[in-house]
């Protein structure tokens, strides 16, 4: 469906604008003449000024975090819980609201809802900040009416998900940590300490073992090409970044990150379990199942995980179960998958959905307790290496020169 822009004049004669979504102009005059609205002119919509187009690109680093969404959310909640008009709570956010991208973001929203536009259709103008979920069920609370609803729902949703990347960071600080502490050990060594060594070694003259042959052409390579290195490492990450914001390099990376050895599998838990607890919100507020699919599968932020939510999307368009299409999807235990089924007999997918998505959440949790005691032993076999190999490289030569000086 195509975005629409319409002018027409309501029941007083007053003349209003808007865009909808629909899937042809002829379906935008039924919708505006069933609510009494009688259309004057309707188009497709055009890209947005560049005013717009402008204050997107500024908003690329500068986007709120989880907190601030939250807090929005909220905020939101009790302003239209109490019955405050939404213009008037949005102009109040924006003169409260402390990040700056946020503030610019609802002054805009202000100027779209001034011009009869629909609270989920300005939101929609900055995708960078409200992603589609969030607007996806702030269109339906307009529908239903239960728009406070939909605001509470999804300040929950972002609070688990904030508190699941809290986890996931407090438990990779440690391994990181110790990572980055050998690297900077390894550049240490082959940069300052092994040439003071081949210095002593070249002064004896002694035949020197393999081993330490090795280290110090290790280290003169080092120090000869340290910048060479440097800007190829600079230049790898700036290509890899690129890559990865292609539509092939995202899939391959997201699919990467799921085969990752032990990490692998907690990621592809949290995104299931992100899968669940979303689809559950949705279908709770009445989406409908497969637009349901279709705003989660982009919820899920993986384009591997989002792939196989789209084929349970075609399978349930052709009439296929959940359950069915899910089982064809391969990513679900057969514990959820029954679960699923027990949901579709019932009627009550969205408690089923729940409980998948408190499960997996459970399943992550302990991974990520355990997570580092898990990582610890190849951390200990990789410093265990490095001494070796220093200690092969530096102290047997250091024995013969013992012996020589003794005898």
């Amino acid at each position: 469906m195509a975005q629409f822009h319409y002018r027409a004049r309501n029941s007083r004669g007053d003349l209003v604008e808007g865009t909808v979504e629909a899937g042809s102009a002829e379906a935008v005059a039924t919708q505006l003449l069933n609510t009494g609205v009688t259309p004057i002119d309707i188009g497709e919509a055009r890209p947005r000024s560049d005013a717009f187009a402008q204050l997107r690109a500024r908003l690329g680093p500068g986007t709120p975090s989880l907190d601030d969404l939250i807090l929005f959310c909220r905020q939101m909640y009790t302003l239209t819980r109490a019955g405050v008009p939404i213009i008037r709570g949005i102009t109040g956010l924006a003169e409260t609201t402390r990040h700056p991208a946020l503030v610019e973001v609802l002054k805009r929203v202000r100027i779209e809802l001034e011009a009869g536009r629909e609270l989920s259709t300005a939101l929609a103008q900055f995708p960078n900040i409200f992603s589609t979920l969030i607007v996806s069920m702030v269109k339906v609370g307009e529908n239903t009416g239960r728009l406070e609803e939909a605001f509470l729902q999804l300040a929950r949703y972002l609070e688990l998900e904030r508190d699941t990347r809290n986890r996931v960071k407090s438990a990779l600080r440690y391994p990181t940590f110790v990572l980055v502490a050998i690297a900077i050990a390894i550049a240490v060594v082959n940069i300052f300490v092994i040439p003071a060594f081949a210095g002593v070694f070249a002064g004896m003259k002694m035949e020197l073992p393999w081993q330490t042959k090795a280290l110090i052409a290790t280290s003169r390579f080092f120090v000869a090409w340290w910048p060479a290195m440097l800007v190829a490492l600079v230049a790898a990450m700036i290509g890899f970044n690129h890559w990865i914001k292609t539509e092939d390099g995202r899939y391959r990376w997201d699919r990467f990150k799921l085969r990752i050895p032990i990490a692998g599998s907690i990621v592809q838990r949290a995104l299931l379990g992100r899968f669940a607890r979303s689809f559950a919100m949705t279908m709770r507020s009445g989406v409908p199942l497969i637009q349901a699919l279709t705003v989660v599968a982009r919820a899920v932020d993986n384009a591997y995980v989002a792939q196989r939510i789209v084929a349970m999307r075609t399978g349930v368009e052709r009439g296929d179960s959940l359950s069915r299409t899910a089982a064809a999807a391969g990513m679900f235990t057969p514990l959820v998958l029954q679960m699923m089924s027990v949901g579709e007999e019932t009627g009550g997918v969205d408690a089923m959905m729940d409980e998948v998505a408190d499960f997996y959440e459970r399943e992550v949790d302990y991974d990520l307790k355990n997570l580092a005691s898990s990582i610890e032993p190849i951390l200990i076999v990789a410093v265990g290496v490095l001494v070796l190999i220093l200690a092969l490289g530096i102290f047997l030569p250091m024995w013969d020169m013992a012996q020589m000086a003794g005898r």
